[in-house]
């Protein structure tokens, strides 16, 4: 089983914010086999020796380094805590607090020491989690499936969820169709499976309701018509058209994947049509300082920025000037890193994405919320 806790982006905003004259920012590849998690716990202590390192040659007093070490012994030490691992883990500690995050993705071994915490592997997980949610529905069952790139798609219990749609309504079946009947026939039939449809629609909403993920129908036409037209459950256009009555978790999420890939391509798709209209109109950017002093002013809409590129240096908190540094150090940190924080608490749509989908090749790509 994996341990997964992903912040959400509200929250990497709220860390974005954290500064401190020692911030570290550990990420850790693991495993959930408990009998291999040994490699990660010897790889942790020599990245908490690099932190240390760095936090030495900066000349930090030892007064604030020793309380670090002893927050990343707690870690080290917990052997509850290793029998707990998904296939990543995020450590970002400064002097008074430690937090950790579990992450399904795998990750790759790195560490940052600054005055503010190195964040854009969490927007990566959180930017396309490769996960969805599957609605699976019938007159006979409904189902609410959860996939994800790292997980064996598995059954989500759904409180209040109805089994069928004649035990919904309080029948035996709802394809009926004697005399003396109030509804009958295809009408009846119609009414009923709206009546089913709207108890589905009710039971989802507390469990998806703050959910980012995508949630993609398995359903008849028929159904599934009915069901778009009742239900307030925001559903991808495509859809797994076809019964799913016998269709395994597996194989629904199988039939699943090229829709949620579709879905992704999509997106990056439509950033770059609207980036590219909005250069005309001085809209949108490919530089690191206009996008720096654009987020400082809540100037930007969108923002892709290269999960893998580091631009080392320093934002201005007042003007958003940007200084560029030669290379990485404690007195320096990840620009554009910052330019994320900043538009994310400013409510822009942060992407972390590979640098092949970013238009121009450059660290990032912003649209704007007014011409500069």
């Amino acid at each position: 089983m994996l341990y997964v806790d992903l912040p959400t982006s509200r929250e990497i905003g709220e860390l974005g914010l954290v500064r401190s004259d020692a911030c570290v920012s550990i990420y850790l590849a693991t495993t959930p086999l408990t009998q291999k998690i040994g490699k990660s716990r010897t790889t942790l202590r020599q990245l908490v020796k690099d932190a240390t390192d760095q936090l030495e040659a900066s000349n930090l007093e030892k007064r604030r380094i020793w309380p670090l070490q002893e927050q990343f012994d707690t870690i080290l030490e917990d052997d509850d805590f290793w029998e707990h691992q998904a296939n990543g883990l995020v450590i970002l500690a400064t002097p008074e607090k430690l937090v950790t995050f579990q992450l399904a993705s795998a990750l790759v071994d790195m560490v940052a020491v600054s005055d503010r915490f190195h964040l854009k592997p969490l927007l990566r997980a959180n930017t396309f989690p490769n996960a969805a949610h599957i609605l699976a529905v019938s007159e006979n069952a409904v189902r609410l499936v959860r996939m994800s790139s790292d997980l064996p798609a598995t059954e989500i219990r759904v409180p209040d969820m109805p089994k069928d749609a004649a035990s919904a309504v309080g029948k035996a079946t709802i394809n009926d169709s004697g005399t003396g009947r109030r509804i009958q026939g295809k009408e009846g039939q119609k009414i009923r499976l709206g009546q089913y449809i709207r108890k589905i629609d009710a039971a989802l909403r507390p469990v998806l309701k703050g959910s980012e993920i995508p949630v993609i129908l398995a359903s008849t036409l028929p159904v599934a018509s009915q069901f778009r037209a009742l239900s307030r459950v925001e559903l991808l256009d495509d859809m797994i058209e076809v019964s799913p009555d016998q269709m395994t978790e597996a194989e629904l999420a199988k039939a699943a994947r090229p829709i949620l890939d579709a879905w992704y391509a999509k997106r990056l798709a439509e950033f770059t049509e609207h980036f590219e209209s909005h250069l005309a109109q001085a809209r949108a950017t490919s530089d690191i300082s206009d996008a720096a002093r654009a987020a400082t002013f809540g100037g930007i809409e969108t923002l892709l920025v290269d999960m893998d590129a580091v631009t080392p240096g320093t934002v201005d908190d007042v003007s958003g000037a940007v200084t560029f540094a030669e290379g990485d150090g404690a007195t320096s940190y990840g620009v554009v890193d910052e330019i994320a924080g900043r538009a994310l608490r400013t409510g822009a749509r942060v992407l972390a994405v590979r640098a092949q989908d970013i238009p121009g090749g450059a660290p990032l790509a912003a649209i704007l919320r007014y011409a500069i």
